[in-house]
């Protein structure tokens, strides 16, 4: 008498197949959302808190942030995941109203790296990191005193950056 192993694929029958094939994929399915939820609560589920990446590819991986009116102060880390030294290629990330941020840019090409790319004490500034490159990372905390209902606009002040590298920053009703 031969003995037949049921684990052989020979010896599934269709209606196995399709169990296995189902258990893996719930099995697949609970991780990928167990994943996705540990993403979105990354440094706690605090609305006030967000990240925001650049790449060596002149881009952000976000055009647009919001944050509730509920939100005092907000602490935005900036991140780099490119290679390339800031002299090159640096990022940095700036808020400023959508009429402002134009010339802001412009001024900030004059200001140079020293100066973050950013003309020095304009008050049209309204947060601002420093300018950071490849692998680096910074975190800035500011206040959303005012700035519910304002046309804001946040980008890269690196020369050249900022047609491409930009976003709507939104504070949302309370």
């Amino acid at each position: 008498m031969t003995l037949s192993n049921p684990m052989s694929p020979r010896n599934w029958s269709m209606s196995s197949v399709a169990l296995a094939t189902t258990v893996v994929t719930t099995a697949v399915a609970a991780t990928l959302l167990m994943t996705s939820v540990a993403s979105a609560s990354d440094g706690g589920d605090d609305a006030c808190s967000m990240t925001i990446s650049s790449n060596d590819q002149m881009q952000f991986d976000k055009s647009e942030l919001s944050v509730p009116a509920s939100c005092e102060t907000v602490s935005l880390t900036l991140e780099h995941a490119g290679t390339m030294d800031k002299t090159v290629m640096g990022h940095n990330w700036v808020l400023a109203g959508t009429d402002d941020y134009e010339e802001i840019a412009k001024a900030g090409m004059q200001a140079g790296l020293d100066n973050q790319y950013l003309p020095p004490d304009d008050e049209r500034i309204l947060a601002a990191t420093d300018v950071i490159g490849g692998g680096e990372s910074t975190t800035i905390e500011f206040s959303t005193d005012a700035l519910e209902g304002r046309d804001l606009t946040f980008f890269c002040s690196f020369p050249g950056h900022y047609s491409m590298m930009k976003g709507s920053f939104t504070v949302t009703g309370s």
